[in-house]
């Protein structure tokens, strides 16, 4: 009877202990900003959530990862400078601006930007209904370009100055991916400008049901663009990516980057940099471009000072010499 009761008394303790242990383990939460849900950003974040929980390690620490729905690039640049959020999936050209304090961040410089590392080229896609084919039929017809002040407000912007035209000559609409597609469908726009990896849930969702045009932006007026933002590279949009679009369309792109802020400590932003670029092959899974997240592009287009904790990852696999 004494052995059974030390028995039990060491098995209490080592289950004690146990929990001791776990209660011990410190839970770090970790928030990732995206976009809309008509968007990439949102379906990629949320997988990248899954993947820092159940891959990233940290000493004595169990890292809870969540994607946030947002408003997209310039907004999560203002989150990350506030240090709202662990981090941000934000547009190349909208990073630069931000950390500089020009265009939409004119005066207000967010020097505390840090970057994690590149992610995939976004396709500027204009889609349009069917009667419109080339950028310059946009005038006088409805165009949404995104919440003003954002970077698809700001690009519109651009693209009409390098046609020679102005706000002036369109009437703006401000609505989201998802709801400009459905005043697509029912008529009550005419186009809208969405930036997004593609194919783009909300544009494969109204290409099922209704015909659209991708206008290709390419010529002078594009390299024009170019000149005053190197962010936008050339690209094909594949013929057969949406229903209807059956031929290659030329239209521009920018690389998003998942960034962060110089206050995430170096042990966080180190195990959810090995976290992604480790564990790409699971984000191919949920999107198309996940398959374009690679360790070999992950500083391409990055112009912003990268944390000092992803540095030390692309350091130990050479990508940083």
């Amino acid at each position: 009877m004494k052995k059974l009761k030390t028995m039990l008394m060491t098995a209490a303790l080592g289950v004690g202990l146990a929990a001791g242990a776990a209660q011990a383990q410190e839970r770090v939460f970790f928030g990732i900003a995206t976009g809309g849900t008509g968007g990439t950003y949102y379906p990629l974040g949320g997988m990248l959530a899954q993947v820092i929980s159940n891959n990233a390690e940290l000493k004595g620490k169990k890292l809870s990862a969540t994607a946030e729905t947002g408003n997209a690039s310039v907004a999560n640049a203002g989150l990350l400078g506030r240090g709202d959020i662990e981090s941000a999936f934000v547009a190349a050209d909208i990073l630069d601006s931000a950390y500089k304090g020009q265009n939409q961040f004119e005066g207000k410089a967010q020097k505390n930007l840090r970057a994690l590392g590149a992610l995939y080229p976004e396709a500027v896609q204009l889609v349009a209904q069917p009667g419109i084919t080339s950028f310059r039929d946009l005038k006088g017809h409805s165009v949404s370009s995104g919440s003003p002040g954002s970077g698809q407000w700001q690009l519109l912007g651009d693209l009409l100055e390098a046609h020679g035209m102005t706000r002036d000559d369109l009437t703006e609409d401000y609505s989201s991916f998802s709801q400009s597609a459905e005043k697509i469908k029912d008529g009550n726009l005419d186009a809208s400008l969405i930036t997004a990896g593609s194919p783009t849930a909300s544009i494969l969702e109204l290409a099922n049901g209704h015909d659209i045009n991708i206008i290709p932006l390419t010529g002078a007026p594009i390299k024009k663009l170019q000149e005053t933002q190197p962010y936008y590279a050339s690209t094909i949009l594949p013929g057969g990516t949406y229903k209807g679009v059956d031929n290659d369309v030329e239209t521009i792109a920018v690389r998003a980057i998942w960034a962060t802020h110089a206050d995430l400590p170096e042990d966080i932003a180190y195990a959810v940099t090995k976290a992604l670029y480790e564990n790409t092959d699971t984000l191919a899974k949920v999107h198309v471009k996940g398959k374009e997240i690679t360790r070999e592009t992950a500083l391409e287009s990055v112009s912003i000072p990268l944390h000092p904790g992803a540095e030390k990852y692309f350091r130990e696999k050479g990508i940083i010499e």
